[in-house]
């Protein structure tokens, strides 16, 4: 029996660790692809690390060629590693505005690249990109971060009509505030910047969705699991999903 392989980029904690574990608990084999493998302890299952920086395209070319070698056929790619940066825009300079285009764009983009070449060739594949709300939606104080999840969720959509018919679907999660580093960050960012206590500014992210309340990462893992590993999701393709409590409705 063939086993079911996929890789997940920045899977060693949030969405990712979340998503790596969804799989490993249906007897997936798990390339997690993370700048260190210490956030991988505790993951239970058939995984593998393999040495991964979003930021340096040298370090995805080499992880993609290791992936290519070892793994060969990947049942299906989660392009999950992601950075972000709030400052006002005559406050972003042009260097940490590539480099969010370098993580969050050029990382995925090479990976798909790379990696749907043996998609291809095998007639099936499976490729989810992890955008956010800021891909359908603008966010003051935010515009490179936009940007790069604009144009993520632009690069799904062409490649999903570019491998249609070959086998391969490739589609989107959009989550709106998660329960991750990123989130807390955003709290503190929050809490310094208007003297509010750690609890208001909680609850001032909370409230963005009519839920109010944050998303937890294993929702979205399930998200992407049915994506990616069920048959029900054969027929889907180019669709970007939000997993947000309802914010973009």
């Amino acid at each position: 029996m063939t086993v079911k392989q996929v890789a997940v980029t920045g899977a060693s904690r949030g969405i990712g660790r979340a998503i790596a574990q969804r799989f490993l608990s249906e007897g997936w084999r798990v390339w997690a692809l993370a700048r260190s493998s210490a956030g991988g302890d505790g993951l239970q299952g058939d995984v593998h690390f393999v040495p991964f920086d979003a930021a340096n395209e040298r370090s995805v070319l080499d992880a993609a060629s290791v992936l290519t070698t070892q793994a060969g056929h990947l049942t299906a790619l989660v392009n999950n590693a992601g950075i972000a940066l709030s400052a006002p825009l005559h406050k972003t300079s042009l260097e940490d505005f590539a480099r969010i285009q370098q993580v969050n764009v050029t990382a995925p983009f090479l990976l798909a690249r790379e990696l749907s070449g043996a998609m291809v060739k095998a007639g099936h594949g499976r490729i989810i990109n992890i955008t956010s709300t800021a891909a359908s939606k603008g966010f003051k104080y935010t515009a490179a971060y936009c940007a790069s999840k604009h144009a993520l969720l632009g690069l799904t959509r062409a490649l999903a009509a570019e491998l249609a018919g070959k086998g391969i679907t490739v589609n989107a999660v959009s989550p709106g505030w998660t329960e991750t580093d990123m989130f807390t960050s955003a709290i503190d960012r929050i809490a310094q910047s208007t003297g509010r206590g750690q609890d208001a500014a909680r609850d001032a992210l909370e409230k963005m969705n009519p839920l109010q309340r944050a998303v937890k990462p294993e929702e979205v893992a399930e998200v992407v699991f049915f994506l990616a590993g069920s048959p029900a999701g054969a027929a889907i393709t180019g669709a970007n999903y939000a997993i947000d409590g309802g914010e973009t409705v």
